[in-house]
């Protein structure tokens, strides 16, 4: 079977988990007419495997960042359905963003650094493809006393019943990809 939503730079041979969500992927585009048309061009860079807790996983799937309006079209059902067959993992959508270092003062580069690559951004892009379709409304940044920094954010509480479960998901995929302790909250709610 081709490898038709596998996208590697340089030939590189995709891995077995990345064959394993490309089968599904193509399994659901054969199966269900009313995803075929939106999951035909949907492309996958890349398929990180991360330990949640002792015994859960989650499947970060990574696509390209011109394809990431595509892939939003269709992801909660897509998520869905690959939940369904990979019963024990669950399911996150993320874009291959690229870091760009900062360029030396000796050596300037004749064009400048994007602000698009700072990974101050790249770090708040994943941030918010990490918990879409929710919208974050608020970010507090604790620093404790020892120097360790926890980043608190606030999901828009309309979504805390389909979110609920997935918080310590996103908080695991968030250390594993960027280094940065995050909890994820939904605001109380203030009575008048």
């Amino acid at each position: 079977m081709a490898t038709t939503h596998i996208l590697k730079r340089d030939s590189a041979l995709p891995t077995e988990t990345e064959l394993l969500v490309d089968r599904a992927l193509q399994d659901l585009e054969s199966h269900s007419p009313e995803l075929k048309k939106d999951l035909r061009p949907i492309q996958i860079t890349a398929v990180k495997e991360v330990e949640v807790t002792a015994g859960r996983k989650a499947l970060v799937i990574f696509v390209p960042v011109p394809l990431l309006k595509a892939v939003h079209k269709v992801q909660q059902r897509v998520i869905r359905e690959l939940e369904k067959k990979f019963s024990d993992r669950q399911v996150i959508f993320i874009a291959q963003r690229r870091i760009l270092r900062k360029p030396p003062r000796i050596n300037r580069a004749k064009q400048p650094r994007p602000m698009s690559r700072t990974q101050a951004v790249v770090h708040d892009r994943i941030l918010d493809d990490l918990v879409y379709p929710t919208e974050i409304v608020g970010k507090r940044t604790r620093v404790k006393v020892d120097g360790s920094r926890t980043i608190k954010v606030f999901l828009d509480s309309k979504d805390a019943t389909s979110l609920e479960y997935k918080l310590d998901t996103f908080s695991a995929v968030y250390r594993r990809l960027t280094g940065k302790d995050v909890v994820f909250e939904f605001p109380a709610e203030h009575a008048l």
